[in-house]
């Protein structure tokens, strides 16, 4: 993490991009309409990406804009527009008494995930010592501190992200394929005989 000139301006930036994004996240969950959900969603990846600005990641930061907030993005409206689900007021969900109440489950469930890790202590051995991070980029670059680990330690792991997201793709074409209606011809005689 960076040692600020200015800790306070830090910090008001910190938690104003934390604000924004869970309040875009919440805008997100909350809209009925797809497509005003997923610029929502949009607006989280680019306060996430400001994040890890302010945290050194820029090379994170700058992933997260170009293949979430830019390629998936469009590739979710993209899903959204062929789905053709409609008028917002015409889709049905679940925010009926139970969907409701099973969503106030849930998030008192992940606030308690939340209390939980942060009074957690982090391992010693996952902490990198002071000046160990300075000299990793310098060895091998924003790039290659980040490909390194994921295509030698993580390669199995990034191996089945692709998977899922191959299967992803393909269920959204299944979704967005119109079903064909095949129409048989009617001969004279089944006309006369109806």
């Amino acid at each position: 993490m960076i040692d600020p000139a200015y800790p306070l301006f830090y910090t008001f930036n910190f938690y104003l991009f934390g604000v924004i994004a869970l309040a875009s996240a919440l805008a997100f969950v909350t809209r009925k309409s797809p497509v005003a959900a997923a610029l929502w969603l949009v607006n989280v990846m680019f306060a996430l990406a400001a994040l890890y600005v302010m945290l050194d990641a820029h090379f994170i930061a700058a992933i997260q804009v170009l293949v979430y907030a830019g390629a998936i993005m469009v590739v979710f409206l993209f899903v959204i527009m062929l789905l053709n689900l409609g008028h917002p007021s015409e889709i049905a969900d679940i925010r009926g008494k139970w969907g409701k109440v099973g969503a106030l489950v849930l998030g008192l469930i992940l606030l308690a995930e939340i209390a939980v890790v942060s009074e957690t202590r982090v391992s010693p051995e996952w902490i990198l010592p002071r000046g160990e991070m300075d000299r990793l980029l310098a060895e091998k670059g924003a790039v290659g501190v980040v490909a390194d680990p994921l295509f030698t330690h993580y390669l199995l792991a990034f191996e089945l992200t692709s998977i899922l997201l191959l299967i992803a793709i393909v269920g959204a074409v299944a979704l967005g394929r119109r079903a064909e209606h095949h129409v048989e011809p009617v001969s004279e005689e089944s006309a006369h005989a109806g």
